[in-house]
């Protein structure tokens, strides 16, 4: 890694905090701390992260409300590290403004893999059109999709649908927020309209449409778009 990156912890219990510095550093990471939220803003604009790792349950405000007030004045990543597990706090974070989250006990190789991806898509969008997921290539300039150099037919609405993906992947969408910017806020609710276009994609996209490998379901919360080299 050519530029050392800043992640900000910010979590209550030392043994995390221990276990993520030594995780982090170890992979070229510079890693602040923060044991409570009132901190955790000192030091967010004391070390200016390139990414934050926000626990839910701090001691002097809960994580959601730190979220929201990051929220207010920065578009730094955040990825959540939490014990709660059920689906409404994950949506919540997520909507919230979360870039993604992951529940504790947690794996180290994956948690670096999301926080490399969340770095490389808070990067400065490339000027050129041309976007390639495996054997899937998509020209913004003409709107043409190609699989293994055929061009693929997708509606105006699979388009919108794709390229929504595109600019988020590698994070975790809730459904209320694809239904929202695809269809408006009247079609909120209307989940089924988002599983069958989904489905189409995957059908027209993938290799295998019944084992996806692009377009990833993420259990009672939404998709994730998996870019694959």
């Amino acid at each position: 890694m050519s530029i050392i990156e800043n992640i900000l912890v910010i979590d209550d219990e030392i043994q995390i905090r221990r276990l993520l510095k030594i995780s982090l550093e170890n992979s070229g990471f510079k890693v602040f701390e923060a044991e409570n939220a009132k901190s955790g803003l000192q030091e967010l604009a004391n070390s200016r992260p390139s990414l934050v790792l926000l626990d839910l349950g701090l001691p002097d405000e809960d994580g959601l409300s730190l979220l929201k007030k990051i929220r207010d004045f920065s578009d730094v990543p955040v990825i959540i590290l939490s014990v709660r597990n059920s689906e409404k706090d994950i949506i919540t974070a997520l909507d919230s403004g979360a870039d993604d989250y992951i529940t504790k006990p947690f794996n180290t190789g994956e948690l670096l893999a999301r926080i490399r991806t969340c770095l490389r898509h808070s990067q400065p969008e490339q000027k050129d059109p041309v976007f390639t997921n495996g054997n899937v290539t998509v020209d913004f300039s003409t709107r043409e999709v190609k699989k293994k150099g055929q061009i693929v037919k997708l509606t105006s609405t699979e388009f919108s649908l794709f390229s929504l993906f595109i600019r988020n992947s590698g994070k975790v969408l809730t459904h209320n927020y694809f239904l929202k910017e695809i269809w408006g806020k009247p079609f909120s609710d209307e989940t089924q309209y988002l599983r069958v276009y989904v489905a189409q994609l995957r059908k027209k996209l993938e290799d295998n449409p019944s084992r996806p490998k692009m377009f990833i379901t993420e259990s009672g919360v939404g998709y994730r778009m998996i870019v694959i080299e």
